[in-house]
């Protein structure tokens, strides 16, 4: 990497993003250290396009290529990554590979068999309001010749939400925009997952506004697996029900893409080789381009001199942008992606496939003498090639988790020193299940957690006006651990 002095400003945003700290300010002006891999990062982020990259061999450097950042990393330094480093000539992986056997006391214990269901649920339990009294049902049982306690409870959760995940890569909204439901705020567009767009709802804040008990009969529905119609400011109408497909703008959305377009041409730039002789794959993540792109070069894809529009994260990997467009971007015309082809390179009578990550359009252009784009048929070899993508594209559906924190006062119904009874949850002592369901309890302080909704009895969730949502809880434990934490021992009785 070098710099051209007279732009530097000595800003130091190179300095800052640097993944190897290999950049350092001399009398406010970049220099370039010896452990430089040309990652390029400083590229990325310098305002002033103070630097460039040589493509001349870097001496003793290996290229790494895993990743498309393709690092060259010099004798006795590592890639940008820190994972490899450069030993006598060989990249060698900085960390050894582990046995399970090395790192489980990371991953701690693992949950004794005689405590891995409950003896019965929360379902149906009711409560014991106020929470000072023992919960409604403490059973005792043996399993497997161990004495074993379930104590069960329905309560009422003022801190709750749900996390709606839905399968589609139309674009719904902006990142952060508001969530609105009979014209109350009830949560936010969070982020996209893969494939999926997130929307968070509920939580303390919202639950104890203006619309907290919409909300509350909301997140109760949700988890019951009711539909719902939500509206993302400035963004589309939604409808909503675990379990089936999304209606977005009054459009059932049926799959999700295969993966983003650099995802898809790993997938599948075997086949389109075959079929075109340049590719190009829509999305609002990361558009493809085959030429470039690791995996073409890998099946022997040749140059094309095709140019996009969209700025190039690294070879063959392009930042889409989002709208109503093919894949969730801007792109209604397909051929508006391509802002050039280079005759020098490119050869009249080309093919180039054009194609969203899920296969459900797809077009084929034939590049003229001048470079100029007319719209073909689609062969029928590339139409079976578009139909083997979109046939690998799972259905789109809605699902979701229920998050709550049960770490208040309805521990005191199940033990007199709630303390312990949140240190054997996060010790895996004590198993919380809801409705029956496996938990995730999130690590640090309290008893957060997270169910998915479709593995709870439909009609379990319930909601109250105070408000919160009411959740069947179920605390499993053996004897010993119970009596230890204080369990209510005069209020067990024997199941089964």
């Amino acid at each position: 990497m070098q710099i051209i002095i007279e732009k530097c400003k000595g800003c130091g945003a190179c300095v800052l993003d640097c993944p190897q700290d290999a950049i350092r300010l001399v009398k406010r002006k970049a220099v370039i250290g010896p452990a430089c891999s040309e990652c390029g990062a400083c590229l990325k982020v310098c305002p002033e396009e103070a630097l460039f990259s040589e493509d001349a061999p870097v001496p003793g450097a290996v290229t790494c290529e895993a990743c498309p950042i393709q690092c060259r990393i010099k004798e006795g330094y590592t890639g940008a990554c820190q994972r490899f480093m450069n030993r006598g000539g060989t990249l060698e992986r900085t960390i050894a590979l582990k046995t399970y056997e090395e790192v489980k006391h990371l991953t701690g214990p693992d949950w004794k068999p005689a405590i891995r269901q409950p003896l019965i649920t929360g379902i149906g339990a009711g409560t014991t309001y106020p929470d000072c009294k023992p919960a409604p049902h403490i059973v005792q049982s043996k399993v497997d010749g161990v004495d074993v306690v379930t104590v069960v409870t329905e309560a009422p959760l003022s801190y709750s939400g749900i996390k709606l995940k839905i399968d589609t890569d139309v674009t719904i909204g902006k990142e952060g925009a508001p969530v609105f439901f009979r014209r109350k705020q009830v949560g936010h567009l969070t982020t996209e997952e893969y494939g999926s767009k997130i929307l968070s709802l509920g939580g303390v804040n919202l639950l104890t506004g203006d619309g907290g008990l919409s909300l509350a009969r909301l997140i109760s529905d949700i988890a019951n697996r009711k539909r719902a119609k939500l509206r993302i400011d400035h963004g589309s109408r939604i409808e909503v029900q675990v379990g089936h497909r999304p209606v977005i703008d009054g459009k059932i959305d049926d799959v999700m893409r295969v993966g983003c377009g650099s995802a898809t041409l790993g997938l599948f730039a075997g086949l389109f080789n075959e079929v075109a002789d340049e590719v190009i794959v829509l999305d609002s993540h990361l558009t493809g381009l085959m030429s470039e792109h690791s995996s073409g070069l890998y099946v022997g894809a040749r140059p094309s001199g095709v140019r996009l529009r969209f700025k190039q994260s690294t070879p063959g990997r392009y930042f889409g942008d989002h709208g109503k467009g093919w894949g969730g971007t801007s792109i209604i015309e397909p051929r508006d992606v391509i802002e050039s082809v280079d005759m020098n390179v490119a050869r009249a009578g080309m093919k180039i496939l054009i194609t969203e990550t899920t296969g459900r359009k797809a077009v084929m252009m034939k590049v003229g003498k001048r470079g100029d784009l007319k719209e073909i048929p689609m062969p029928s070899d590339a139409s079976r090639a578009v139909a083997d993508l979109a046939d690998t594209c799972q259905e789109s559906r809605v699902s979701a988790v229920y998050c709550g924190g049960s770490g208040g006062s309805a521990r005191a119904g199940v033990a007199r020193y709630p303390i312990k009874l949140t240190r054997a949850v996060h010790a895996m002592k004590a198993r919380l299940t809801i409705g029956g369901a496996p938990t995730f309890v999130l690590p640090g302080g309290g008893i957060n957690f997270m169910v998915d909704v479709e593995k709870v009895m439909q009609g379990a969730f319930t909601w109250v006006p105070t408000p919160a949502t009411v959740c069947p809880i179920e605390y499993t434990m053996t004897l010993e651990d119970y009596l230890e934490m204080g369990g209510h021992e005069e209020a067990i009785k024997p199941f089964g």
